[in-house]
C-alpha cells in the first residue's frame, strides 16, 4: 500500500485535470467488477433449472403459497441475505418465460434466452472492460505528457551546477524511462485497481449467498497468497532499483561515445567504448534477471496455493453433499475470482517497480536552484550607464577561482580578459549572465545589484558567443532567429548579412530553410560561429560577451570571423575572452587574471605590452612583441 500511495499522490496533481474522463473510468470498472459478480448468479441459475427435482420450487416461487414460504424460510438466516435471496427470487420470476427449464416444453423465448444469456453478458462486461481501459489510457497518455513537460521546465529552472554534477545520461533516464513506467502502470495498473477489487468484492458476496462456510474456508488461503507477493515485492524493487541504475551508465556512456566520434574513431578506441557498452549491459541483464526471476515466481506461487485451496473446496462439497448447482455455482465464482486475484498480484509488482523510477522523479523536483529571482524582483528595460564589479569572490564548493574583483565596464567601453586556464575568465562571464551568483561581494548594472533584478529582464540586455557553438537541429532561419523569438524573416536576413553568412546560406539546397543537423553537424566551423554571431546581430542586445569565441577556428575561418565580429562590436559595450591576444587589440582595456583569479595587470593593449609584465610575456609566446 505505500508503494500504491507513493504512486497516486505523485500521479494525482496531474490526474485531476483530466477528473471528468478519470471518473468515468472508474464507473465503468466498477461496472465492470458487478457483471463479472453476476456470472456465479446466472451459471448457478442456469443449472438449477437443469435439475427436475428443483422444477417444482421454480415454478411455485411465483405462486402466492411459494411467496409465503418464502417469506417465513429466512427467520434462520440474516436480514440482509433474506433480502438479497428476496431480491433473487423476483429477478428469477423475471427471467423465468425467458430461460428453459427441465420437464417444460421450448418456445421461441427460452430458445432465445438460453442462446443469449451468457454471450450477451460476456460481451456487456467486455465492452465495459474496454470503455474503462480506454478511459484509463486517454489520461494516462496525457498525464505522460505533462510530466515529461513538467519534468523539462523543472530542469531548465535550475542553476548550472546541477548540470555540473549531473550526466546526460541519468537526465534522460528520468525524462523518458521513468516517466514511461509510470504511464505503463497508470494505463495497466489503475484500470486493473479499479475493476478487480470490485469482482472480488463482487464475487465473494455472490459465494456467500451459495454458501458462507465454504466462502470462508476459500479465504484461509488468502494471506497464503499474500505472504509470496509482499517477500518477492521487495526483490523486484531492488532489482528495478539496479536495473535503473545500469541503464543510467548505458545511457550516458551512449551520450559520450556518440558526440565523441571524431575521438573515438581517431584513437581507436570503438573496442574500448563496446567492451564498457557491454559491461554495463551485463550489470542489467543480471539485476534485469533478478527482477524476472521475481515477478515470474508470483504467478506460479499463487496459482499453486489456489489449485490446493481449490482442491480441498472440492473435497468438502462431495463431502458436505452440495447440490450440483450450488457446486457449478461456487466453482465458477471460484474460477472468475482467480483472474483478479493474479491480475492484483501483477498490479503491486508493477507499483513496486514505479515507485523506483516515482522517486528519481521526484528528487528531480525536490531539487531548488541556486540562482533564485527575488519575490521583489526589479524590471530594467535598457543598460544606461555602466557594468561594475565590487569585490567579487566566487569559489566552486571550498575552491576558490575569483577573489577581490573590483572592475567598471562603462557603456559602449570594451573590456578584454585573458589570463591563465582555470583562472576564472569564463566564470567571470557567469557571473554576468548570472548563471551563479558571487560568493562574495557584488555585481550592479546602473547601480542595481543582478540579484535585485528579473533574470529574464537582465539577460535580454546582453548576446552571447562563445567558442561552444549551439546550434539545433532546425533550420537555418529558425536557429538565428533563436536570438530574439519572433524575429521577422527580413530581420532574419539582415542580421546574416551583417554577420557575413547570407552568402554561405544561398549556396546551401534550401537556403535558409536548410536543416543544419544535430548541433549544426552539416556545417563547418566557421560558417556555425557566423550564424552564431548572426544569432547575436538579431538579438540586437546593448551588451556582447564574447568568450573565446575564435578559439577553435582555423587562420582562414578566424579571419572571416573576426570580421563579423568587429562588425558586431559596433556602437556595443564589448566583453571579450580571448586566448588568441591578437584579437584584443582594438579593446579599450585588458585584464589580466592570476591563476589564484585576481586581476594581477590591466591597461591597454600596447600599454601591457611595454610593461613587458605578464601579460607581454604571454604574448611573445603567440609571437607578438612591442
Amino acid at each position: 500500500m505505500r508503494y500504491l500511495a507513493e504512486v497516486f499522490n505523485f500521479g494525482w496533481p496531474y490526474m485531476r485535470r483530466y477528473w471528468t474522463r478519470l471518473m468515468a473510468a472508474v464507473l465503468l470498472g466498477v461496472l465492470f467488477g458487478l457483471t463479472n459478480g453476476s456470472f456465479v448468479w446466472v451459471t448457478r441459475t442456469l443449472f438449477d433449472r437443469l435439475d427436475p427435482k428443483q422444477n417444482a420450487r421454480i415454478v411455485a416461487s411465483g405462486s402466492a403459497e411459494g411467496q409465503q414460504t418464502a417469506a417465513v424460510a429466512p427467520k434462520t438466516t440474516s436480514a440482509f441475505t433474506a433480502r438479497i435471496k428476496a431480491v433473487g427470487r423476483r429477478l428469477d420470476e423475471k427471467l423465468d418465460p425467458w430461460l428453459p427449464l427441465a420437464g417444460r416444453k421450448l418456445n421461441w423465448r427460452q430458445v432465445l434466452g438460453g442462446l443469449l444469456i451468457l454471450p450477451v453478458m460476456v460481451a456487456f462486461s467486455r465492452y465495459i472492460g474496454y470503455l474503462g481501459t480506454y478511459c484509463t489510457n486517454w489520461v494516462s497518455e496525457r498525464v505522460v505528457a505533462d510530466l515529461r513537460v513538467a519534468v523539462l521546465a523543472k530542469l531548465n529552472s535550475l542553476s548550472l551546477d546541477f548540470f555540473n554534477r549531473s550526466t546526460m545520461g541519468d537526465l534522460m533516464t528520468r525524462v523518458n524511462t521513468d516517466t514511461a513506467q509510470l504511464h505503463r502502470c497508470m494505463s495497466l495498473g489503475f484500470t486493473d485497481l479499479i475493476k478487480e477489487p470490485i469482482t472480488i468484492t463482487c464475487v465473494l458476496a455472490a459465494l456467500f449467498l451459495v454458501d458462507w462456510k465454504l466462502t470462508l474456508l476459500a479465504l484461509v488461503f488468502l494471506p497464503l497468497c499474500i505472504l509470496p507477493l509482499v517477500t518477492l515485492g521487495r526483490k523486484i524493487r531492488r532489482a528495478s532499483r539496479n536495473v535503473t541504475s545500469a541503464i543510467v551508465s548505458q545511457s550516458s556512456l551512449l551520450v559520450e561515445a556518440l558526440s565523441g566520434i571524431r575521438v573515438v574513431k581517431a584513437f581507436g578506441l570503438e573496442e574500448e567504448q563496446i567492451a564498457r557498452y557491454r559491461e554495463f549491459t551485463k550489470q542489467a541483464i543480471h539485476h534485469g534477471m533478478k527482477g524476472v526471476q521475481a515477478r515470474e515466481l508470483v504467478n506460479p506461487l499463487i496459482e499453486t496455493i489456489s489449485m490446493l485451496g481449490l482442491g480441498m473446496l472440492i473435497v468438502t462439497i462431495f463431502y458436505t453433499g452440495s447440490s450440483v448447482p450450488d457446486l457449478v455455482g461456487f466453482l465458477t465464482g471460484v474460477v472468475v475470482i482467480f483472474t483478479p486475484f493474479k491480475k492484483l498480484a501483477g498490479v503491486h509488482v508493477m507499483f513496486q517497480q514505479t515507485s523506483v523510477g516515482v522517486n528519481r522523479l521526484l528528487e528531480i523536483f525536490r531539487e531548488q536552484p541556486t540562482v533564485k529571482e527575488s519575490p521583489q524582483a526589479k524590471a530594467i528595460k535598457s543598460f544606461e550607464r555602466e557594468l561594475r564589479f565590487e569585490k567579487v569572490d566566487f569559489s566552486y564548493g571550498k575552491r576558490p577561482v575569483l577573489q577581490g574583483v573590483d572592475l567598471v565596464v562603462p557603456r559602449g567601453f570594451r573590456l578584454g580578459i585573458v589570463g591563465e586556464s582555470g583562472s576564472g575568465k569564463s566564470t567571470l562571464v557567469n557571473l554576468i549572465f548570472r548563471f551563479y551568483d558571487p560568493t562574495g561581494g557584488g555585481i550592479k548594472i546602473d547601480g542595481q545589484d543582478l540579484r535585485d533584478l528579473h533574470v529574464k529582464d537582465l539577460r535580454a540586455q546582453m548576446a552571447l558567443v562563445s567558442q561552444e557553438i549551439m546550434l539545433f537541429d532546425q533550420t537555418v532561419a529558425e536557429n538565428i532567429a533563436c536570438g530574439r523569438l519572433g524575429a521577422t524573416r527580413a530581420e532574419v536576413e539582415t542580421a546574416a548579412r551583417q554577420a557575413y553568412a547570407h552568402d554561405f546560406i544561398q549556396q546551401l539546397e534550401q537556403g535558409y530553410d536548410a536543416r543544419v543537423g544535430e548541433r549544426g553537424v552539416t556545417l563547418s566551423g566557421g560558417q556555425r560561429q557566423r550564424l552564431a554571431i548572426a544569432r547575436a546581430f538579431v538579438r540586437n542586445a546593448p551588451i556582447l560577451v564574447l568568450d573565446e569565441a575564435t578559439a577553435a577556428l582555423d587562420s582562414q575561418a578566424e579571419s572571416e570571423v573576426q570580421a563579423a565580429i568587429e562588425r558586431l562590436e559596433e556602437n556595443r559595450t564589448v566583453i571579450c575572452v580571448a586566448h588568441r591576444l591578437s584579437t584584443l587589440s582594438r579593446m579599450d582595456k585588458i585584464i589580466v587574471l592570476s591563476s589564484a583569479g585576481r586581476v594581477v595587470e590591466e591597461g591597454a593593449f600596447a600599454e601591457l605590452l611595454r610593461r613587458d609584465g605578464i601579460f607581454a610575456d604571454m604574448a611573445r609566446k603567440q609571437g607578438i612583441r612591442a
